[in-house]
């Protein structure tokens, strides 16, 4: 399963939302997350793949893409 995929069943089970509607162009405005669903997001990302997402990078997410990109990039750096 790929990151993204990964991650899209992160964000589904947390918003309680069907996946079929996350894409990478989504907002989690548009998916219906509010901010503690988002907060709890990040957090499960961050301990599924042992990384660190400082709220920095995370204001500057526009859309469900810049997440998946961020996770990928931040996996991708681990080796």
């Amino acid at each position: 399963m790929s990151v993204e995929e990964e991650i899209k069943d992160i964000v589904s089970k947390i918003a309680h939302i069907d996946k079929s509607i996350i894409t990478r162009e989504g907002t989690f405005k548009e998916m219906k997350a509010d901010s503690l669903d988002i907060v709890q997001a990040l957090v499960a990302v961050e301990e599924k793949y042992d990384i660190e997402i400082p709220d920095e990078e995370a204001q500057k997410f526009t859309n469900f893409g810049d997440f998946v990109s961020f996770v990928e990039q931040e996996v991708a750096k681990k080796g």
